[in-house]
């Protein structure tokens, strides 16, 4: 029986060789590093009034939400929440799961038949291709957001049911996907097009509704929007939101919906006050593309290859896996937190820093983010 251990342990010896370990780094809730490795672009997970909501929230429904949405876990605050997310984005229903994940997971295998063939692009999230590896469907990968390359593929398949799954702003580079081209080629030949929106939303489009309705494709019946509420929206969960068919479908049949105890109600309340200001949320959102434009000039000055992002996420390529470990903990000696991304997180196998802008981050302690970034180059 201990052979099972001593493979593992192998196999730990060599990802550790290849610069592929991964550690967990507990921070206080006194943490005064400068956060670009967070999701929190709005700056709104400490905001007085998001935490007042969820401190009413569980004073009045206590810790957890004490099971799952079809048993006990469904509150008022989750339909509240489900309502304001579907007028938002401008989709007919919304679902509310415990996390972006799972509503990835639960959207794809909702709409995957067993004769659906699945069109993935090559730079998506692992939830998405998680998604289209579970549902057992026929997935074909395509190139990089190449709207071209996906109607040939479609093409090659005619009168099969088909679903083209994309994110929106990409979670690793930070570039946009060219959504209402995708949506011309899904809406020609009878496909689905599913949007993660996770990056994109209360970051792009009018009132921050993110980058379908930024394309505008909000509230086309053949387009599915899924996003994660702990980016922006600076709490937890994830959401799915399209038609109401496909909502109802999901909760008679979504396994990752059906079988997941339900966020708990503090949290949602939290994410719904979160969602109410992130839509007058402009100043925040000026902000954001002020320091990406700032850091793609002063990243470039210094003489990194960094493309302007499409919203608050840009990757700095690094030489390697050790480098980029070495340098993201240079930089953390140095108070500043940046994101390290190496294989398997990268989707083209090379390493770089991801930085995430915080609008919620000063202005000095920005700019010497940026001066720390270069100065702990390899």
């Amino acid at each position: 029986m201990a052979g099972w251990l001593e493979t593992l342990d192998r196999l730990a010896r060599t990802r550790a060789k290849a610069g592929l370990t991964r550690q967990l780094r507990p921070r206080t809730a006194d943490d005064q590093v400068v956060d670009l490795a967070g999701n929190d672009y709005l700056g709104l997970s400490r905001h007085p009034e998001v935490i007042a909501a969820a401190a009413t929230a569980l004073r009045g429904y206590g810790l957890g939400a004490t099971g799952s949405r079809l048993v006990r876990g469904s509150t008022d605050a989750h339909a509240a929440l489900e309502a304001d997310v579907a007028g938002w984005l401008g989709a007919e229903q919304a679902l509310v799961f415990s996390s972006g994940y799972l509503a990835n997971l639960g959207a794809v295998r909702a709409l995957a038949g067993k004769e659906t063939l699945l069109v993935s692009d090559a730079y998506n999230h692992a939830s998405l291709i998680d998604g289209c590896k579970l549902s057992g469907a026929e997935t074909v990968v395509a190139p990089h957001a190449d709207p071209a390359a996906v109607a040939a593929l479609l093409d090659s398949a005619p009168g099969r049911p088909a679903v083209v799954v994309t994110e929106s702003v990409f979670s690793v580079d930070g570039d946009l996907a060219p959504l209402a081209a995708l949506h011309e080629v899904t809406s020609a030949r009878g496909a689905l097009l599913l949007v993660d929106d996770a990056h994109a939303l209360g970051v792009l489009g009018v009132a921050g509704a993110g980058g379908v309705h930024a394309a505008g494709l909000a509230g086309a019946s053949d387009v599915v929007v899924t996003a994660t509420l702990s980016k922006s929206l600076g709490g937890a969960g994830g959401v799915v939101a399209g038609p109401a068919e496909l909502i109802r479908h999901l909760i008679d049949t979504g396994r990752t919906f059906i079988y997941d105890t339900a966020p708990p109600p503090a949290v949602v309340a939290g994410v719904q006050a979160a969602a109410r200001l992130a839509r007058a949320a402009d100043d925040r959102r000026a902000v954001l593309s002020a320091r990406a434009g700032e850091t793609v000039a002063r990243l470039g000055a210094a003489g990194f290859a960094v493309s302007r992002p499409a919203g608050a996420v840009l990757s700095v390529p690094a030489p390697g896996p050790e480098a980029a470990l070495a340098w993201a903990a240079d930089c953390r000696d140095r108070g500043i937190a940046v994101g390290c991304f190496r294989p398997p997180s990268t989707p083209d196998g090379s390493s770089r820093l991801r930085l995430t802008l915080n609008a919620g981050v000063a202005d000095a302690d920005f700019a010497r983010a940026l001066d720390v970034i270069v100065e702990c180059a390899p």
